[in-house]
C-alpha cells in the first residue's frame, strides 16, 4: 500500500510560515535543494492545498526562467509532470498536471492507495496535513528544521487531542545547519 508522508520546512518552534505568512527563512541552500530534489524522485502524487498549490504555481512554468540554475532546472522538470490533487473551496480551476478534488481528503487517499500506481502520495500544507493527521491518514512526517524560533504562525502540527507514537526513521544535518527527520507513525 502506498504510504502518506507530510514534509515541510519547519522553524525549531514548529512553524511552517511566520506570524505574517512569511516564510522567506525557509530559502535552501544548494545542499538542502539537493535534497529536495531527491525526495520528489520518490513521490507518485502530491496533494496540495490553496495556498501552499497558489506558491508553487511559479515552477509551472520556471523552466522557461534563462536564470534558473540546473538545479533549479532539474525541480522543475520533475515537479511539473507529477501528478497533483488540489483541495480548494475557492479555485475553480487549477494549471499543470494538477486537477481539483471533488471530494474529501479521506475518500481521495483511500481511492490513490487502491489505485496500481508506484510512489508516495505526498501531502504540502498545513491545513491539510491536520485533516488527514485528525483521520490518521498520514504514515511518515517529514520535517526540514530551520534554526529559526518564529514565535507563532502556521503550526507544522495538527493541533488536536491525540496522541501519536512516532519511530525516527532518518535524520540528516545540513551544512546550512537545517536538520532533516524523518518518523513513521507507529500502528
Amino acid at each position: 500500500m502506498r504510504s502518506v508522508t507530510y514534509s515541510m520546512n519547519v522553524s525549531l518552534d514548529g512553524y511552517i510560515a511566520g506570524p505574517d505568512g512569511g516564510f522567506g527563512w525557509t530559502a535552501p541552500d544548494e545542499e538542502v535543494f539537493r535534497f529536495w530534489i531527491d525526495e520528489i524522485r520518490g513521490v507518485g502524487v502530491h496533494l496540495l492545498g490553496r495556498r501552499l498549490y497558489e506558491t508553487m504555481l511559479y515552477w509551472e512554468t520556471a523552466d522557461q526562467d534563462r536564470s534558473l540554475d540546473d538545479s533549479e532546472l532539474e525541480w522543475a522538470a520533475l515537479w511539473n509532470p507529477l501528478p497533483k490533487v488540489v483541495f480548494s473551496r475557492t479555485l475553480s480551476a487549477v494549471q499543470g498536471n494538477a486537477r481539483l478534488c471533488s471530494g474529501g481528503l479521506a475518500e481521495e487517499i483511500e481511492r490513490l492507495r487502491a489505485e496500481p500506481a508506484e510512489g508516495e502520495i505526498a501531502i504540502g500544507g498545513a491545513t491539510l496535513a491536520a485533516e488527514a493527521a485528525a483521520s490518521d491518514l498520514i504514515d511518515e512526517y517529514r520535517a526540514m528544521v530551520y534554526p529559526v524560533l518564529l514565535g507563532g504562525g502556521i503550526p507544522f502540527f495538527p493541533r488536536h487531542e491525540r496522541r501519536v507514537d512516532l519511530e525516527l526513521v532518518e535524520t540528516r544535518a545540513f551544512g546550512s545547519k537545517a536538520v532533516y527527520l524523518r518518523h513513521r507513525v507507529v500502528r
